[in-house]
């Protein structure tokens, strides 16, 4: 391409071709994807200022319904299906006046563990299922939404099963197999996650899977569904567990920490963060790195008395299978091949600790050398 398209379509297909995870729509600059963690700008014209380009490219795409809340309040979250089964989940803002666009690539078709590279105790937590709460956390891009659809959907195949998911957009479609699956969507299926959720328990659900928890009126019901017999999935957008657990408690006003930790500590079952890496093979692009934090009676009990700053020693000393600290995960992974070294020591939140562990050692020159082979035009 090497005039603007005047359909998104060629854009979005486009992503495929390179495997980019993301395609970025903004005035001044041309359209730019990120492949493999990295920004590449296409060779196409930069889109002009005021030239509403960009509403032409997104108006066909927007769901009509949809087209008001965008108007009214400068953004606006959907998704879209290409016939190939490629999903997208999109975003488009209002920025001095222009509306820009963050568009996300979603496969159509579902990883599952291996293809994900994730830890078998992932594998273990979807198999016990029963009641509680799975939360999923990391930065944005991180692939919480796939993890977790990979956890879901290896229920679904497994077990005969209800499943409710509450989503905002809606990105990985499941196909019912053991299980039946209710996918709704906000927006387009119920207003708000809460009143999903409220809904959502009287549906008679084995799993719900909330997209996201926003606000505290989300979480509470999301507890409240993990105390009372169902498994309850759903993702925060914090670096690793310890945030996680400040995020939740400062959804409440610290008169109300006391019970919340309380029904934190009730209602855990596992807290899963990861990142991802630039591999060392550039057909895997990126592997993650995992924390994992089991609601083991330990755990409940630091969580219920606020010993919150004992965890990270429990996760590295733990003998649970399954626990495990991103230092552990890091050396794992330069040990078996997946990334180099420099590349772990960039994302370790000890260096010396992930040291200690190595026992080779992967040189800047040989790091070097995979990223300029990763590195390419677009």
């Amino acid at each position: 391409m090497n005039a603007m398209p005047t359909s998104i379509i060629p854009l979005l297909e486009k992503m495929g071709e390179l495997q980019a995870s993301d395609l970025h729509l903004k005035t001044g600059v041309p359209p730019v994807y990120r492949v493999a963690g990295e920004l590449r700008r296409t060779n196409l014209p930069p889109i002009p200022v005021n030239s509403r380009i960009i509403e032409r490219l997104m108006d066909p795409i927007i769901p009509p319904t949809r087209k008001s809340v965008y108007e009214e309040k400068g953004g606006l979250d959907f998704a879209y299906n290409l016939p190939n089964g490629d999903r997208f989940r999109i975003n488009i803002l209002r920025s001095c006046d222009q509306m820009h666009a963050a568009i996300r690539r979603v496969k159509g078709r579902i990883p599952n563990f291996e293809e994900l590279r994730l830890p078998p105790i992932y594998r273990r937590l979807a198999e016990e299922t029963g009641e509680g709460i799975i939360i999923v956390c990391g930065v944005t891009g991180c692939g919480k939404s796939t993890t977790q659809a990979a956890m879901i959907d290896h229920i679904n195949e497994t077990q005969a099963l209800n499943i409710v998911s509450i989503e905002d957009p809606i990105e990985y479609t499941f196909t019912p197999k053991k299980s039946i699956v209710s996918q709704r969507e906000i927006g387009l299926d119920v207003h708000t996650f809460a009143d999903a959720l409220r809904g959502a328990v009287r549906q008679d659900p084995d799993v719900i899977f909330i997209g996201e928890m926003r606000d505290r009126e989300t979480l509470m019901a999301a507890l409240q569904a993990a105390e009372t017999g169902h498994l309850v999935f759903c993702t925060l957008h914090t670096a690793d567990t310890m945030q996680s657990l400040a995020r939740i408690l400062e959804f409440f006003p610290p008169d109300q920490h006391n019970f919340i930790r309380s029904s934190l500590a009730n209602a855990l079952k596992a807290i899963l963060a990861q990142r991802l890496l630039p591999a060392i093979d550039p057909q895997i692009s990126r592997v993650p790195a995992c924390e994992v934090l089991l609601g083991e009676a330990i755990v409940k009990e630091k969580i219920r008395e606020g010993g919150d700053t004992d965890l990270p020693e429990i996760i590295a000393g733990s003998k649970e299978a399954g626990m495990r600290s991103f230092t552990m995960s890091l050396a794992e992974l330069v040990e078996q091949g997946l990334v180099f070294m420099d590349v772990a020591m960039e994302y370790a939140p000890n260096r010396e600790a992930l040291k200690g562990q190595l026992t080779g050692i992967k040189t800047s020159a040989q790091t070097l050398v995979h990223r300029v082979k990763r590195t390419g035009t677009s």
